[in-house]
């Protein structure tokens, strides 16, 4: 997805080289995601397409796949497609090296929609987050579904508790800074790698929205999305909403419409 250059330049140049690291198993995450999808009815109904926006290196698009769907996999990061293409197993999973604002460009009326982790929160703006809300809104078909999971930033974090320790073991170290403002979040991924004997560090800072889950429920009801989950799943506020198709009562004679 072709968002803010920073965030692109971020995912290339640092994160991307130890993102499938950072998240751990692919298959415990994949299976995860998988049951949160079967727990919650989320199946192939009308249409069989899926778009899986910010897809990463494939965990929601592998588990989508598993589960019927035919998945349109987008994401800026062409590492991550890469990766994502070595997981996918000849499954019904077409990776698109795009920009995720782009989607009601990437298929005709989709069932379901996902933009999961931290995607929403790499655009430039909260206005840029109620955009791809209400174009998502737009694109998907009758009676599809969106599943949005993201970090809510409402409450600032001080002191030595912006200091996350996001994960390590004996050759890894990532810790992330967290420096907050009104409307965004500077973020610092501290990443230390020991090569042979020596500890080698590698610092990158870029910027997120501040959004809070107020934010994206208001966002989504705004565009007449009924709210079907909202939820903590794996420490992430977790919605999923419905455009539900309206039905008119029948009229009967003698009786007005509306």
């Amino acid at each position: 997805m072709e968002v803010q250059d920073p965030i692109k330049e971020h995912y290339e140049q640092h994160l991307g080289h130890f993102y499938s690291w950072m998240t751990g198993s692919f298959e415990e995450r994949k299976n995860e995601f998988k049951k949160f999808l079967a727990d919650n009815l989320i199946q192939p109904n009308d249409t069989k397409t899926a778009l899986d926006l910010g897809a990463g290196h494939g965990i929601q698009s592998i588990a989508l796949a598993e589960q019927g769907f035919d998945v349109i996999a987008v994401d800026f990061s062409e590492k991550l497609l890469s990766e994502l293409k070595s997981n996918t197993n000849n499954l019904p999973i077409t990776p698109l090296n795009d920009d995720i604002r782009k989607v009601k460009q990437f298929a005709e009326k989709p069932g379901l929609i996902t933009c999961c982790g931290d995607t929403l929160s790499h655009l430039s703006s909260k206005e840029e987050v109620e955009t791809l809300i209400t174009d998502i809104a737009n694109a998907l078909n009758e009676n599809g579904k969106v599943i949005l999971s993201f970090r809510d930033y409402s409450v600032a974090l001080t002191g030595t508790h912006r200091f996350i320790p996001v994960k390590s073991d004996e050759r890894k170290i990532l810790t992330c800074i967290l420096d907050y403002e009104d409307d965004f979040v500077q973020v610092t991924d501290l990443f230390h790698e020991k090569i042979d004997d020596a500890w080698h560090q590698k610092v990158s800072t870029y910027r997120k929205v501040r959004l809070t889950t107020n934010d994206v429920i208001a966002f989504l009801t705004k565009n007449k999305l009924t709210i079907e989950f909202n939820r903590m799943v794996n420490h992430l506020p977790t919605v999923i909403a419905i455009k539900q198709t309206r039905e008119v009562p029948e009229t009967k004679p003698g009786q007005a419409g509306y």
